[in-house]
């Protein structure tokens, strides 16, 4: 009827094979949501490192922190849902707020907006930081107050008698989050790689976050025009704030009786049996025994999110062309692979051995695969340590030498003697600190008394480019350009400036001032570094590069990416035994009315887990990489021993029956509170005869039975 209508906020729907029309509505917008997030949180950290120029811990850190936001915001987004705005309001007001992040933080990455000078590098880079943090701010608190909303207002789309067609909403649902996951993390980074810019060319980060800045507004703008379609029920009260408050007069009353004359109570929230029932009481000792077991969780976690920030940057030092492409889709392709796999294979396995694989034990499994993923990571990191070139301590400084004599020479320096051949470059040296050299220098020399000194590059070329410099020995002077990168102009005996040049084959155009030119072509990899001689004998001919000397000052990344896919599957199959399980658990073992308490409780375990690696990052003066992922290894290992203790006390425990017993109880229960309140009632109505009447004997009477 329409009263009914308009008492439950339900309203007949419009269906299609016996589904209603406004789910199309909410699955679109949930895909365009989860692009919209993934994909800006898959260049994040590279954004931080190589346009805010951060270093790795800093952008380790501002990357946690942000993903403990979106973990911590959900509470508010449930609480204001429930208690104050209403499912469909909360969606659209945050989603604005969300989606106004979006667009400042695809602001924040154009650097032509400061670039006064036009060479490239933003002149006010606070700016850019400042409009990152507000925009980032903006999306934890859009991404986290949607996220417990979106999916239970699709369940309210549904009737009570669509059980099976409600069922199948949350696996399309869950579906379109997988999918726009996995397809943002492959799309996103190849924006990124395109160059863009007004007056330079670089990496195109305005792209990369703009496209899911438009993703977010086109899921707001579905989501919308739905509207007419969709049940919208009335907030009726937060569960959470119930059980806060239930918790909370509970310590309180315990704390006011405290007295060893008063008797103890068998639970310490039966101190809350003054003011709140049974049932209520009893659903929530069940959530407080499962959020005792949330404790160790966050340790998990802590390993898992930081395939998007360590593992990330470890990639970068690594060779291979995939860095941009196909490293973040591992994780969402493998979830694809392992959750049948495990599901429909491993666990029937298991079974058939007799082995009483419970999902605590699930869950003890999947945390000693995450700390053997970081074991891996280790590993994979002291390979790739073993091809990094050193750097000089404060205290030092590093040299190599050329020999640019038609003859070998002998050069002392320091406590080194050694010989060069002609057109020859002898290793880096490590020599004492002298302040008017650079702390990393070549120099070439021309006799045994005349020679340059130019500065090296100081630090591993970025994002696995190649730097590369020319030396002009040729009696004139010469223009060298590669692509569209320019070496200007060189004089001879003089250096070139460092010029980034993209991994494969680069053809190098000389040319001198009488348009005389030839091409020199190099294949390189990633992350090397080369300076190239061009000698006294140079002919601009068409074999011109046979008589181009090179000497390689860092050594191309050797270590290939495809190393790092035993540690993403161990992390990926600790996954799916934990997090599946870790939820199929939770909701068996919560109270029907306190599943989203749980959820709730869920989340911020991965909240916590991310602060755990702020903490680690920033208190840790580890000064190898791979000693960090051994220690945080070391710590899962801990906690994972502590976790499975914690299981073995445990006992599974069935939330229908209890609830059941104290529901039979209610009547009982109301016919003891009703009593309470009629003799309440009584005993106040004999005190005002009392004061209106005299010490009669029918008063005393009616006093002495009244009292009985």
């Amino acid at each position: 009827s329409a009263d009914k209508e308009k008492k439950t906020g339900k309203r007949k729907s419009v269906t299609i094979f016996g589904y209603p029309l406004s789910i199309f509505f909410i699955v679109v917008n949930e895909f365009c949501e989860r692009f919209s997030y993934y994909g800006m949180r898959a260049v994040l950290v590279l954004y931080f490192k190589y346009f805010l120029k951060w270093d790795d811990d800093f952008s380790t850190t501002i990357y946690h922190t942000f993903v403990a936001l979106c973990y911590l915001t959900p509470i508010l987004g449930a609480i204001i849902a429930d208690s104050w705005l209403g499912k469909f309001k909360t969606i659209v007001y945050l989603s604005i707020v969300y989606a106004v992040g979006q667009v400042i933080m695809a602001v924040s990455a154009i650097h032509d907006i400061t670039d006064g000078n036009k060479d490239g590098t933003p002149d006010n880079m606070t700016l850019h930081v400042a409009l990152s943090m507000l925009g980032l701010l903006l999306i934890a608190l859009g991404t986290g107050g949607i996220k417990p909303c979106v999916a239970a207002f699709g369940g309210d789309q549904f009737n009570e008698d669509q059980d099976k067609q409600r069922s199948t909403f949350f696996s399309i649902f869950y579906l379109s989050i997988n999918a726009g996951s996995l397809l943002s993390t492959v799309i996103t980074p190849i924006l990124r790689a395109q160059k863009c810019g007004i007056h330079t060319q670089q990496q195109c980060y305005p792209l990369a976050f703009g496209v899911p800045a438009a993703l977010m507004v086109v899921a707001l703008v579905v989501f919308i025009v739905g509207s007419g379609m969709y049940n919208k029920t009335a907030p009726t009260g937060n569960i959470m704030v119930k059980v806060f408050k239930c918790i909370s007069f509970a310590i309180k009353n315990r704390y006011r009786n405290r007295s060893s004359k008063i008797p103890k109570r068998e639970h310490w929230m039966d101190w809350a049996e003054e003011k709140y029932d049974k049932l209520l009481i009893a659903q929530v000792k069940m959530v407080l025994k499962v959020l005792f077991l949330y404790i160790p969780l966050p340790m998990f976690w802590a390993l898992f999110d930081q395939q998007g920030s360590r593992w990330t940057l470890q990639a970068t030092t690594m060779d291979g062309n995939f860095v941009s492409f196909l490293l973040p889709t591992v994780n969402p392709i493998l979830i694809l692979i392992m959750v049948p796999v495990v599901d429909f294979i491993i666990y029937p396995l298991i079974s058939k051995c007799k082995l009483n694989f419970t999902p605590l034990r699930r869950m003890t499994v999947g945390m000693f695969l995450a700390a053997l993923a970081f074991v891996a990571a280790a590993l994979v990191q002291l390979q790739i340590d073993a091809t990094l070139p050193d750097f000089p301590s404060s205290t030092e400084q590093q040299a190599k030498f050329i020999n640019m004599v038609d003859r070998p020479i002998d050069i002392t320096a320091g406590n080194n003697t050694f010989q060069l051949e002609t057109f020859q470059s002898d290793q880096n040296h490590m020599y004492p600190y002298f302040k008017h050299f650079p702390e990393t220098a070549t120099w070439i020399l021309f006799s045994n008394v005349f020679w340059l000194q130019f500065g090296d590059v100081v630090a591993k070329p970025e994002e696995g480019a190649n730097a590369i410099r020319f030396f002009n020995s040729f009696g004139m002077v010469l223009n060298i350009t590669v692509g569209e990168e320019s070496f200007g102009n060189i004089i001879s005996k003089n250096m070139s400036t460092y010029v980034d040049v993209p991994q494969g084959t680069a053809e190098f155009l000389i040319k001198n001032a009488a348009g005389n030119q030839c091409v020199f072509s190099r294949e390189f990899g990633f992350g090397s570094s080369y300076t190239f001689i061009i000698p006294p004998t140079f002919t601009l001919e068409e074999n011109c590069g046979q008589h181009i000397k090179e000497v390689e000052d860092i050594k191309a990344n050797s270590i290939h990416m495809a190393w790092q896919i035993p540690q993403y599957f161990l992390m990926t199959s600790g996954e799916v035994v934990f997090s599946v399980t870790g939820l199929e658990f939770s909701y068996s073992q919560a109270p029907s009315n306190m599943k989203s308490v749980l959820q709730a409780g869920w989340l911020l375990t991965v909240a916590v887990g991310n602060i755990i690696v702020l903490i680690v990052a920033e208190a840790a003066t580890l000064p190898d990489q791979w000693a960090e992922y051994v220690l945080f290894a070391a710590l899962l290992v801990l906690v994972c021993i502590i976790f499975a203790i914690m299981a073995y006390f445990y006992t599974y425990i069935d939330p229908a029956k209890i609830e059941g017993k104290f529901a039979n109880l209610e009547p009982e229960d109301e016919k003891k509170k009703n009593l309470e309140v009629t003799k309440k009632d009584m005993v106040e109505n004999h005190n005002e005869k009392r004061r209106k009447s005299s010490n009669s004997s029918s008063d005393e009477e009616e006093t002495s039975q009244t009292n009985f």
